[in-house]
């Protein structure tokens, strides 16, 4: 028997329609705060799902940027940064609280969480805004960035992220997605690379070499297009070799 466990985390409530087939098959939820997709009925949808499926829910705040789907960097103050985590903070925490909802994490979205992973001032500002708000509230950031590195010494709850369906540069770093295989498309790809990472804590980077990772948390990406396919092989592939599936 396996004593591993591993949280695995998926974004949701972007409008995509697949959140409902996704639920079964995670343990958190990163919910989509308005400014890159969703709105106030969206997060208590998904909330609600969460419930239902006993998933853990998070904030999933963004840089203001619809258009973009929140994937594009903007120039942002320190000020302007602490005032947008907030502002969309506060906006989830309303309706979870409304819900009966406890905050279990947050995380940000696409090039805010890129941004604040590389840079340093960034990441202290965003631990810090959050330390400010709920010092017990678990922050998701990628394994061996800036991010983790100042929650740590804010002494500030975190968790590793890896990706189960994005590959990875010898750096450590994300291949970013404008370049070509970017993003896994094959189930086995994607399940050979999770168990690699939890049993193994190693990741063989787009190059072909092996990188070592930390991982607390692995993320599905929800609106993938074999993101259901992905989430159900992966817990699939999991249980059958007794690692539990559960929130960090």
């Amino acid at each position: 028997m396996s004593n591993l466990s591993i949280d695995i985390n998926c974004d949701m409530g972007e409008g995509i329609g697949n959140d409902a087939y996704l639920m079964p098959y995670i343990s958190s939820a990163n919910i989509a705060c308005g400014y890159h997709a969703g709105n106030a009925e969206t997060i208590k949808q998904t909330i609600e799902l969460a419930q239902l499926n006993n998933v853990a829910i998070g904030a999933h705040p963004s840089y203001n940027d619809r258009e973009n789907f929140g994937r594009t960097s903007q120039y942002i103050s320190v000020l302007e940064l602490a005032e947008l985590i907030a502002e969309q903070y506060y906006e989830f925490e309303k309706i979870a609280i409304n819900m009966g909802a406890p905050i279990h994490h947050i995380k940000l979205h696409g090039a805010l969480y890129n941004d604040c992973a590389k840079d340093p001032l960034l990441s202290k500002t965003f631990i810090q805004t959050i330390h400010a708000i709920d010092p017990t509230l678990c922050i998701y950031g990628l394994s061996g960035s800036h991010t983790i590195q100042e929650a740590i010494m804010l002494g500030h709850p975190f968790a590793r992220e890896a990706f189960a369906d994005r590959t990875y540069q010898n750096n450590g770093q994300l291949t970013p997605r404008h370049l070509d295989h970017a993003m896994l498309v094959d189930v086995q790809n994607v399940k050979d690379q999770v168990l690699k990472m939890i049993q193994e804590h190693k990741v063989v980077s787009l190059q072909g070499d092996i990188i070592d990772i930390k991982v607390d948390t692995i993320c599905i990406h929800g609106d993938g297009d074999h993101a259901v396919e992905f989430a159900e092989g992966i817990n699939k592939a999991l249980k059958e070799i007794h690692i539990e599936i559960k929130q960090h």
